[in-house]
């Protein structure tokens, strides 16, 4: 982690494009192989989780692709690259991140994601109802931590 933490923020934001590449190769890989071996078969899935997995995976897709447009804008554009670096560095902004879960909550709601989706492709109703179950808590509870630590703000 010392590594990100002295590079120059036109740096980082080169990196976060790259990594965004890797998870846009990931979710292809993940869907070819759970389409060759048969998940995400309609006639096993409840309608409700068809179309959550699809929205999770396609939603996914498309964020990666916004965020990717998104970064390079910022290469290209000076005064917003430091309009981001000035909101990323708001302390206010910080301060409601970590007072919701942080990092370790964010990261913690991609694998529920990841989970779902797997469910999904192995057409488990009941893990994926729990999977689900233990993501909409999570959401939730990020949700009202982030609005508690805005009121007191």
């Amino acid at each position: 982690m010392k590594y990100f933490s002295k590079l120059t923020y036109t740096k980082k934001i080169v990196w976060r494009i790259r990594l965004l590449w890797l998870l846009v190769i990931f979710m292809i890989i993940y869907a070819i192989i759970f389409g060759t071996m048969g998940g995400w078969s309609t006639k096993l899935l409840t309608d409700f989780a068809h179309r959550l997995s699809d929205f999770i995976f396609f939603g996914g897709l498309i964020f990666a692709f916004y965020r990717i447009h998104q970064n390079k804008k910022l290469l290209k554009n000076r005064p917003l690259l430091k309009e981001q670096l000035l909101k990323e560095q708001d302390e206010r902004n910080q301060y409601l991140h970590d007072k919701s879960g942080g990092t370790v909550l964010d990261i913690l709601l991609v694998i529920e994601l990841f989970v779902t989706m797997t469910t999904t492709g192995f057409n488990n109703m009941p893990a994926f109802y729990t999977a689900f179950g233990i993501l909409a808590v999570s959401v939730l509870l990020k949700a009202v931590f982030y609005y508690v630590a805005s009121r007191g703000c």
